[in-house]
């Protein structure tokens, strides 16, 4: 017999007049970081960033782990990080996401989320994780789940290079523009299905299903979760990890280190960071 997580079929429903699934965000939901910036330290090893750019990614997420990001922010970061890998080979990408996935991304996955994905897999319903980040990075944490339904954000490639181009932001309602489109094509009752996720961003996406779950909710999806009556979560194991490169690491300056955490503390990082990586 199949254990229920604590919070799932607490009561009692009709008999779902279709498909069931489960849709999970993935940063701070089912990881306790950020896929987009995880492997800043690959990336540099291997020559692909310069360390300084190494450092802001950085620091940027453990901003985004403290703080989390706004809407506009995350546009933001969309455009600097696309312009950053313009050119860049996507089979050395996916090269180092797969080397190095069982050192740096796995060692994150909330013990909480693995098991919810298996009490939902053990229960015949489809998961499929619904995220902002791109897809190369994305689909290697999917199979360690033994998840292989991903929707995520797609770069465009050309001749085996990413070209800077997005052919597919997957964000905020385009989530719940997914969901509804996978709904329609699979015949799932979304009124009998649930949803995961962390940021109000993504509060759509828990809108378009019958048990949405706020996970390690951001202040505003806490607000929005009080007042519709949505469950709250939060998972614990790992506890997110907020180390920084040291400047003998990536090797610059100290007085450059200090700059840059100043910024990052200040809030508009980001805004800045064309300006401090001249």
């Amino acid at each position: 017999m199949t254990s229920t997580p604590h919070g799932v079929g607490r009561s009692l429903r009709p008999r779902p007049s279709g498909r069931v699934a489960a849709f999970f965000d993935l940063d701070k939901t089912i990881i306790a970081t950020s896929s987009t910036f995880a492997f800043g330290r690959e990336f540099l090893h291997k020559g692909m960033i310069t360390p300084v750019e190494a450092l802001q990614m950085t620091l940027a997420k453990t901003t985004f782990m403290i703080s989390g990001m706004s809407g506009e922010q995350m546009d933001t970061t969309r455009d600097q990080l696309t312009n950053l890998i313009s050119g860049w080979q996507e089979s050395d990408v996916r090269k180092i996401t797969e080397e190095t996935l069982h050192t740096v991304l796995v060692p994150t996955i909330y013990a909480e989320a693995r098991e919810l994905i298996r009490f939902h897999q053990q229960a015949g319903h489809d998961v499929i994780i619904v995220s902002a980040s791109a897809e190369d990075l994305v689909r290697p944490i999917a199979q360690e789940l033994g998840v292989y339904d991903v929707v995520a954000t797609q770069l465009e490639v050309k001749d085996g290079r990413y070209t800077g181009e997005i052919l597919r932001y997957n964000k905020g309602a385009s989530k719940a523009a997914s969901i509804a489109k996978l709904a329609q094509s699979r015949h799932y009752d979304l009124s009998a299905s649930y949803a995961y996720t962390d940021s109000d961003t993504d509060s759509s996406m828990l809108s378009a299903v019958g048990n949405p779950v706020a996970v390690n909710p951001d202040r505003m999806l806490k607000k929005r979760a009080l007042k519709e009556g949505w469950e709250i979560r939060t998972f614990k194991n790992p506890e997110p990890l907020f180390t920084a490169p040291t400047a003998r690491e990536v090797g610059i300056g100290t007085g450059i280190v200090a700059a840059i955490a100043a910024v990052t503390a200040g809030g508009w990082w980001w805004s800045k960071r064309r300006d401090l990586g001249s």
